[in-house]
């Protein structure tokens, strides 16, 4: 853990704040910005409380964790709006749902004429703790997005209205999922921490990921 890296990611994460953007906020000099960052000097405690009122983090985060999860694969964090789609959910319950539930999408959109259906999933939550601690299952939920001007036969189809969203792209996520999909996450979070934004779940997917070789990331925000 260093505080200087945790400082220089917070930094990067306001919308690529300059040193001397912060030195300012700070009234204090860009070189003394610079000397945190390198971690040879570290702020008094009326300054460092500063610093957690500006990024909107605690002294704990800013000094005892490793904050900064991204890496080579990450790119383009972003505030996204992402336009009104409709779309058709199918949710699976095992310990291994996700390419069930994206293989049956991509069957309703492959039976409807869409030859290169745009997919998204997310964690399904509603499970109880017998099905998740004695059986080691988990939901997933995937969604064909339906393309403007077909109509699916025989299938339930949802509307989302347009909606604010964190987003980042992730090269080749699987190559090591269980870590750079769950940094992607991490990130995500911090950045909505640290520009002031709220989860937002009311008549919206919260989160969904787009599948592929490579993913964008999407947390819904006010």
């Amino acid at each position: 853990m260093s505080f200087g890296n945790n400082l220089q990611y917070l930094r990067q994460l306001s919308g690529n704040m300059t040193q001397e953007d912060l030195a300012e906020k700070l009234n204090v000099s860009r070189q003394t910005i610079s000397k945190w960052e390198m971690d040879t000097a570290n702020p008094e405690m009326d300054k460092a409380l500063e610093l957690c009122k500006i990024f909107n983090c605690s002294l704990d985060n800013l000094f005892r964790d490793e904050m900064d999860k991204r890496n080579d694969a990450y790119s383009n964090l972003r505030i996204e709006t992402v336009p009104g789609f409709k779309y058709v959910e199918y949710t699976v319950v095992s310990k291994e749902p996700e390419s069930d539930a994206i293989g049956k999408v991509n069957g309703y959109a492959k039976a409807n004429g869409d030859k290169s259906p745009k997919v998204i999933g997310w964690d399904f939550p509603n499970l109880s703790q017998e099905q998740i601690n004695v059986f080691n299952m988990h939901g997933y939920t995937a969604a064909w997005v339906v393309p403007e001007g077909l109509t699916p036969e025989g299938l339930t189809v949802k509307e989302q209205p347009a909606h604010k969203y964190a987003a980042i792209h992730i090269e080749h996520p699987f190559d090591n999922p269980f870590v750079t999909i769950p940094g992607a996450y991490k990130t995500l979070n911090d950045f909505m921490r640290t520009n002031g934004l709220t989860y937002s779940e009311d008549g919206v997917i919260p989160c969904y990921e787009t599948d592929g070789e490579s993913m964008d990331v999407y947390i819904a925000c006010k």
